[in-house]
């Protein structure tokens, strides 16, 4: 589903891969209602919260761009 190169969204600011113009890139929040521990099924795709509380997943797309990142979803 998702392109080369992969961006986790966690680590320390300034290591990583440098992001350049062109690139896209999704940024993809979870809300969870209860304890942050989750679980992946075993059809390696779904996620579901430890503890059993609701929770919301969502993604941005952001392109790089020379300027500023410009957000292509609403």
């Amino acid at each position: 589903m998702h392109e080369e190169p992969g961006i986790p969204n966690y680590g320390k600011a300034g290591r990583g891969i440098r992001l350049e113009p062109g690139m896209t890139l999704a940024i993809e929040p979870m809300v969870i209602a209860g304890k942050p521990e989750i679980l992946e099924l075993d059809d390696g795709w779904t996620i579901i919260t430890e503890d059993g509380t609701k929770a919301a997943h969502y993604e941005n797309t952001i392109l790089i761009t020379e300027k500023e990142p410009e957000i292509l979803t609403n």
